[in-house]
């Protein structure tokens, strides 16, 4: 099966998910995960008509951005996986968003680069949903810390939240799933009243596996790869 008829499968089921929900279809973006192929694969992801495409590696983002650079239509670059500081300089150059925030000194490190720029860099919070310490991500008491320390950052405007749901458990994958997703927006809602924070509108959480959840529990994005290409 080709990659447009994957893409069109998935659309059909996330647009079912935002039916459940009482949500519009237009509500949730699929970002297109091409870090499982090489430039040919991210352009026919292109080509089908995903135009936010993600990537796990700052230098592979930069890659493959500047190896389509002049498309049009233009792609939108997320970073959904971890960024060093000292990929930062490169990495804002390329990106339109970055999924990834989790540190204070990340943070400061962004605010500086977009500063030298001019520019204004659009980030999300990354949330640690299973407080696991082997995975990235803020804790919970940490994302309110960013989101307050953002006012003192100009240059780098906090848009939402991100979060992976953890490795399943036994028979109730889903309802795991839904209920961090369900967490995930709760602090998000939590922080928008906290902060009076109106650009506080985006939930990027759900892959492959579990994306019908996370539209069902109000994910703005959804990060898809492999359904995309196995």
């Amino acid at each position: 099966m080709a990659v447009a008829e994957r893409l069109a499968e998935i659309r059909e089921r996330a647009a079912e998910a935002c039916r459940q929900a009482g949500r519009r279809a237009s509500d949730v973006r699929v970002i297109g995960v091409t870090k499982y192929g090489d430039v040919d694969a991210a352009r026919e992801v292109l080509a089908a008509g995903c135009l936010d495409l993600g990537e796990s590696r700052p230098q592979e983002l930069c890659r493959k951005a500047m190896a389509l650079s002049g498309t049009v239509p233009a792609p939108r670059w997320h970073l959904i996986g971890h960024l060093q500081r000292n990929k930062v300089r490169r990495t804002i150059e390329m990106v339109d968003l970055i999924h990834t925030l989790d540190s204070q000194r990340l943070l400061a490190a962004i605010d500086e680069e977009a500063a030298r720029r001019g520019c204004v860099c659009e980030a999300l919070v990354e949330v640690n949903l299973a407080a696991d310490a082997s995975r990235t991500g803020a804790s919970e008491a940490e994302a309110r810390e960013l989101v307050a320390a953002a006012n003192a950052h100009p240059h780098v405007r906090i848009r939402g939240l991100m979060g992976m749901a953890s490795v399943p458990e036994g028979d109730d994958a889903s309802g795991q799933a839904r209920r961090q997703f369900a967490a995930l927006r709760e602090l998000r809602d939590r922080l928008q009243s906290e902060w009076s924070a109106d650009t506080l509108t985006e939930l990027s959480m759900g892959m492959s596996g579990d994306y019908v959840e996370a539209i069902l529990e109000g994910a703005t994005m959804v990060r898809i790869g492999s359904a995309l290409f196995q």
